[in-house]
């Protein structure tokens, strides 16, 4: 069997209790595997879980319960082990603008990775084969440049020639061209793309939007209130989906090749703090409000919890779901 570049295993995140409202449970059971070579897109609204999932894989946030692994190793949260572990494993930010220092000039901070960790020897070299490899060409034009001379993608692809001059394996992307103009966003994302094929990079993207998944991933995981909801490939969920939820995030895309009736997404998101019984997506499921009398009582949707996804890579979709026949675990 293969072992998976990361991996994390039933993962519990909890924030405490605090003015008044309960415990928070940001993520609630998470089992996630991210092959070699692999990008798996991670969906979901705002405030579903994801991207505290993400600050987890690169060991941002302890997790309360659950592993994340790393090359089937799991992760050691001593300081020492996390500032090796992060050479191998980086993540990559939203807002360039704000992940990039304005007094710092492109080479201090493509060079900063390698100055912390010692990595000092053929320095330039490593800026300049960095900048190349994220599509800054020649390099020499942009060494001595600051943010503010530079557009918004030129700034995200400082970010990621950041990332790459510790020669990671793994890249955690959260939102990564969510700040962009559409056709800068297309070329950022032909780069994640580019480099998997060139250097092997495994990937993570976090995402709301699912247009996203459908151009750069090989598989989609689904995030609803904590959990994996709907898992599989990127033919699969976004051609064929099964759980309501991810048909009602699909059907605010321009309509093409449905062969599903688009699902509306009522209401917000509910209160990590107060999850409801039951399956947590019950209370917004259009499913479930056309149910009646025995029908509801049968499907047990507001009662009847339902089990966390394996996150099996080899299935071809895995669909947490009361009212969608197949395999749930």
């Amino acid at each position: 069997m293969n072992v998976p570049a990361l991996e994390v295993r039933d993962l519990k995140i909890t924030y405490p209790a605090r003015r008044g409202r309960g415990p928070a449970r940001a993520v609630d059971g998470v089992n996630l595997r991210v092959e070699q070579g692999e990008i798996v897109a991670l969906i979901g609204e705002s405030g579903c879980g994801k991207s505290t999932l993400a600050r987890a894989l690169v060991g941002l946030v302890k997790p309360t319960s659950g592993q994340v692994l790393y090359q089937g190793t799991p992760l050691n949260y001593s300081a020492k082990a996390l500032k090796k572990y992060r050479r191998h494993t980086q993540l990559v930010l939203q807002d360039p603008g704000g992940a990039l220092n304005p007094r710092q000039n492109v080479f201090d901070a493509v060079a900063e990775g390698p100055r912390l960790h010692g990595l000092t020897d053929r320095l330039n070299e490593t800026v300049r084969t960095s900048l190349t490899r994220a599509g800054l060409r020649p390099p020499e034009e942009f060494t001595a440049r600051f943010p503010h001379e530079m557009s918004g993608g030129q700034q995200q692809r400082v970010v990621i020639a950041g990332a790459l001059a510790l020669d990671p394996s793994v890249i955690v992307a959260d939102e990564p061209v969510a700040s962009l103009d559409a056709s800068v966003r297309g070329e950022i994302l032909k780069l994640i793309l580019s480099l998997r094929d060139d250097l092997g990079l495994s990937a993570l993207v976090v995402s709301h939007d699912l247009g996203l998944a459908w151009n750069i991933a090989d598989r989609v995981a689904v995030m609803y209130l904590g959990r994996i909801v709907e898992m599989g490939t990127v033919e699969e969920v976004l051609l064929r989906p099964r759980h309501p939820y991810t048909r009602a995030l699909l059907s605010v895309l321009p309509d093409s090749a449905k062969d599903w009736r688009p699902t509306l997404l009522a209401g917000e998101p509910p209160d990590p703090t107060a999850i409801p019984s039951g399956c947590r997506f019950h209370p917004r499921c259009g499913n479930w409000a056309a149910l009646s009398g025995p029908d509801r009582e049968a499907a047990g949707c507001d009662r009847r919890d339902l089990p966390i996804l394996s996150g099996d890579p080899s299935a071809l979709t895995l669909t947490a779901c009361h009212l969608v026949p197949g395999e749930h675990v």
